[in-house]
């Protein structure tokens, strides 16, 4: 299905920066807006309400100054992340500032609630929901969301399991709204091969953690560029579901080793620790897909942004030429 207009008419490249845990913030997500791609972040890297709402405040000045700056280049817009479940007391509160400020777009997890596509669809904002499965798509298309992000095996965060061919495929089979592909896409090719597999947008987080606007540690963003997709461990120890993590991490932070492989139940219920536990947890356990092993520097994102859109072009002009 093709890409609501307000969206794809100001993108430069089909390219969401993903809102990562403790790493995005309003610098970043304005470095990918001005650069052309959907810059994020999920409402919960601000500790309180109150400093959520100073970050949307940021961002709206930010990108005013960028528009009357270039007014011929209309402005790309951005999206917060918001956690709709009960291990989130913030959530309606903080939609509701959403709402206030008419976010352009709001990024769904761990619930796709018709409450949040009623109230953003209120003002024209779109709705993302991301999900692993097709079981949970099909919840997404009931409620009403304008894109459903396919998280694929790879991915880092909240990872799923399923291949992205196959991904894609099913998500569409009950989905024709915008579907956006995430896992392990780091070059300007995966982009253009996601669109040949179906996919609409697509979806990059971990390319971004080594990005100079980026929250993480320099200690993060070295080892990001010592992993390798062999070093990502999907384990349910940190968070209480499964998610990626890097080996060398969680070695440094005393997990034992011989028994993160066990298998844990993707429960959204009880075994979903409290968001401020989980938020503990993260500052000493660094997530990461698999596209680790593609990054080798940490780079400003107007440079990673021109340099993935070179990739893109060279790609398609192979393409041609087959």
């Amino acid at each position: 299905m093709p890409v609501s207009p307000s969206l794809q008419r100001p993108l430069s490249l089909p390219l969401i920066a993903a809102p990562m845990f403790l790493i995005s913030g309003p610098e970043l997500a304005l470095a990918c807006c001005k650069a052309g791609i959907v810059g994020s972040f999920p409402a919960l890297n601000q500790r309180t309400s109150e400093g959520f709402e100073e970050w949307l405040v940021q961002m709206e000045h930010g990108l005013a100054e960028h528009q009357a700056r270039y007014p011929d280049a209309p402005s790309v817009p951005y999206a917060v992340n918001l956690i709709v479940h009960k291990t989130n007391p913030r959530w309606q509160a903080d939609l509701a500032l959403c709402v206030k400020h008419q976010v352009p777009i709001i990024i769904t997890s761990l619930g796709a609630a018709s409450q949040v596509v009623e109230a953003v669809h209120g003002y024209g904002g779109l709705v993302f929901h991301d999900v692993t499965n097709q079981k949970h798509a099909r919840k997404a298309a009931d409620a009403g969301v304008d894109g459903i992000i396919a998280v694929a095996a790879g991915a880092g965060g909240h990872a799923g399991t399923i291949n992205p061919f196959v991904l894609v495929h099913e998500i569409r089979e009950v989905f024709d709204g915008t579907i956006i592909l995430a896992g392990a896409l780091s070059n300007g090719e995966d982009l253009l091969a996601a669109q040949a597999m179906g996919a609409d947008l697509c979806y990059m987080g971990t390319r971004f953690i080594n990005t100079t606007e980026s929250l993480a540690e320099k200690a993060y963003q070295h080892m990001v560029i010592a992993a390798v997709s062999g070093d990502i461990m999907y384990t349910p120890a940190v968070s209480g579901i499964p998610a990626s993590f890097m080996r060398q991490s969680l070695e440094a932070a005393g997990y034992p080793m011989d028994k993160l492989n066990q298998p844990g139940a993707v429960d959204y219920g009880e075994k979903l620790k409290p968001v401020t536990d989980e938020a503990k947890a993260w500052k000493t356990v660094w997530s990461a897909g698999q596209g680790v092993s593609q990054i080798t520097d940490v780079v400003p994102v107007a440079t990673l942004v021109e340099r993935l859109s070179q990739q893109y072009r060279a790609a398609k002009d192979r393409l041609d030429t087959l």
